[in-house]
């Protein structure tokens, strides 16, 4: 009995030691980081924060932070895809002729325009029949007086400081304030209070009443 119980260590530990095999023992992980830059209307390069840094046929990745920083763990070898909305998708290889168990990269990011294909939409079944419908069309004074009332100068100047700013817009922006705040680190920034075009603005925003308390509706 306590030979075979020998016989069948030797036998696990035969497998064990075969399964290493000396491929598994030449891989080597590395640690893989960079900063993800894009370039701005100006031609300065700017970080891009949100890019999407995934390794290519796994389900690892990260993404870059606020300063375009990112940092995981890759292997010799490895694929990266730097993906983002509005960008080209990029590619870059782990070289297997590295010294070093660090690796750093510089990624930079192209825009991409996306074109989609024009659609335009009827409510009738084709342009004879709108034709047709637009000169049947009744048009009351109300619905004029709607209409112009909408359209009023107040109405729109109003609207471009209550509706809300799309995606890229408010993305922009940030960026912005973020280069305002490298342009004067370490240093004293402009105080408003001396901008003239700043008071300009203050002083109609007052005649306009942006700082008038709305009533509440019941």
């Amino acid at each position: 009995m306590k030979h075979l119980l020998l016989l069948s260590l030797l036998c696990l530990s035969s497998i064990a030691i075969g399964q290493n095999t000396p491929q598994d023992a030449k891989r080597q992980v590395i640690q893989f980081s960079g900063v993800v830059v894009t370039q701005d209307e100006f031609g300065e390069m700017i970080p891009l924060p949100y890019t999407s840094i995934g390794i290519k046929n796994t389900a690892r990745g990260t993404y870059s932070e606020t300063d375009g920083f990112f940092s995981l763990v890759a292997e010799v070898g490895d694929t990266l895809v730097f993906s983002r909305i509005g960008f080209k998708t990029s590619e870059h290889t782990v070289s297997d002729s590295l010294e070093s168990k660090f690796y750093s990269w510089y990624q930079v990011m192209s825009k991409d325009n996306i074109l989609l294909p024009e659609a335009v939409i009827y409510p009738w079944p084709d342009r004879d029949h709108y034709k047709i419908e637009f000169l049947a069309l009744d048009v009351s004074n109300e619905l004029r007086e709607r209409a112009e009332a909408n359209l009023a100068a107040e109405v729109l100047e109003r609207m471009k400081y209550e509706v809300a700013l799309d995606g890229e817009n408010a993305h922009e922006i940030e960026l912005a304030k973020q280069q305002f705040e490298y342009q004067y680190s370490g240093q004293y920034k402009p105080q408003k209070i001396f901008d003239v075009v700043a008071w300009s603005q203050f002083i109609k925003a007052w005649k306009r009443g942006d700082f008038k308390r709305k009533k509440k509706k019941k």
